[in-house]
């Protein structure tokens, strides 16, 4: 029994960021354990995004964690919350989205996160906090209002810089994290997951179970993922994610490209790896190291099955081959003058800028290339008759053809 223990901290451990209370996630196993019962590890996941990647798996995988051990995890979309708009890490007022916005981007989270959570129905529940949020009433809610002070709120980091910036707070701000300490109350949650910037919201929670007759819940945060950059947080408007729907060999790709000094970070949060072996192989031979975190990154995503075909792929781009399934673009009769498309235009259809401008910048860094040739005139014109191979940078090709319409 305390071998069984010691594996489901150590397992619970990893990737880790911070627990409250520091032992209670011991405490919480022991009770679970006494009372014969599963824990309820509850997440709730903000649906302002439709689109997730590794770095939003991170929390995902620690609840899936929990669900391996045999508790029970509740992925709460806040489809009502989001109507307010989470203000954790931001410097100003966040725009609401409509309640229909938030139920259309949660169905396709849960879509999403069901490729790493365990969706038997005895293992998970999925529950959406308008059930209980929309029809709170007034009377209520000044009830949940009255569980936290004004002074507490504004302890938190990004309304403190905000106060004193003059920047302001609408009072609808402070609903938010008591929106979801509310929701912790309604499911009756003993652990509640986030990143490191909800640990305030997190907190709130513990407090407004209390004053509601329930026993606190255990906050566990896990970190946020750096994107492939290296500097700025995983996030898909700034180009530097691993899609969780991302292809095999995309996957791949990108795991490659993650920077030597972040592997094992990478490793820890997205993979189930043994970090002292990778460690071991990242101080001898970096590609090698890359090469089993990326196998492990496809493996869990896609299963082996087309992970030989991923490597390959990379093998083959990287020694500067052309791979055999690149897309086709249709260049529309109408960007068409005698037969020819301009190299700009092209750059745009093709997806590799969006813009005229963003491709006389490519142009000017040497970033396009046709048929295996740098393009150096952003005047030049495209013979789609001639089928050209175009590409932009290492790994990124089309090959042109002109529309039958």
């Amino acid at each position: 029994m305390a071998d069984s223990m010691e594996n489901a901290l150590a397992l619970l451990a990893r990737g880790a960021d911070q627990v409250v209370p520091e032992d209670g996630i011991t405490e919480a196993l022991k009770r679970a354990e006494q009372e014969g019962r599963p824990l309820r590890v509850k997440l709730g996941v903000d649906p302002s995004s439709s689109d997730l990647h590794v770095g939003h798996a991170v929390v995902l995988r620690k609840m899936r964690q929990f669900q391996d051990l045999g508790h029970t995890a509740v992925l709460i979309v806040g489809d009502f919350t989001a109507t307010i708009g989470d203000p954790s890490g931001r410097n100003k007022t966040r725009p609401a989205l409509t309640l229909e916005e938030t139920r259309q981007n949660g169905q396709t989270y849960v879509d999403q996160a069901s490729l790493v959570l365990d969706t038997d129905p005895s293992k998970l529940e999925i529950r959406h906090n308008s059930e209980w949020l929309a029809d709170l009433g007034f009377g209520a809610l000044v009830r949940l209002a009255s569980t936290y002070t004004v002074a507490r709120m504004l302890e938190r980091d990004d309304f403190t810089k905000r106060y004193q910036q003059g920047v302001p707070i609408s009072v609808h701000e402070f609903l938010y994290p008591l929106a979801q300490a509310y929701d912790s109350v309604a499911v009756e949650a003993d652990v509640e997951l986030g990143g490191t910037d909800q640990l305030f919201n997190l907190l709130v929670g513990r407090d407004v179970q209390r004053a509601y007759g329930q026993a606190p819940q255990i906050a566990l945060t896990t970190p946020l993922l750096e994107g492939l950059d290296g500097r700025e947080k995983m996030s898909k408007s700034l180009g530097n994610t691993i899609g969780l729907t991302d292809r095999p060999a995309e996957m791949f790709k990108k795991a490659m490209q993650v920077r030597d000094d972040l592997l094992l970070r990478y490793a820890e949060l997205c993979t189930p790896v043994d970090l002292v072996e990778l460690g071991g192989v990242l101080a001898s031979d970096p590609v090698e190291a890359h090469r089993r975190f990326a196998r492990a990154l496809v493996t869990l995503y896609h299963g082996d099955a087309d992970l030989d075909e991923a490597e390959q792929r990379y093998d083959e781009v990287a020694k500067g081959g052309i791979p055999d399934d690149i897309p086709v673009v249709m260049v529309p009769h109408a960007d068409l003058d005698a037969g020819m498309v301009g190299v700009l235009r092209l750059a745009v259809l093709a997806g590799f800028a969006s813009s005229n401008g963003e491709a006389r910048r490519l142009i000017q860094n040497r970033g396009l290339r046709l048929n295996g040739e740098v393009v150096e005139d952003p005047k030049a014109q495209v013979n789609p008759a001639d089928r050209p191979i175009f590409q932009r940078g290492r790994d990124r090709f089309v090959r042109v053809q002109a529309s039958e319409a």
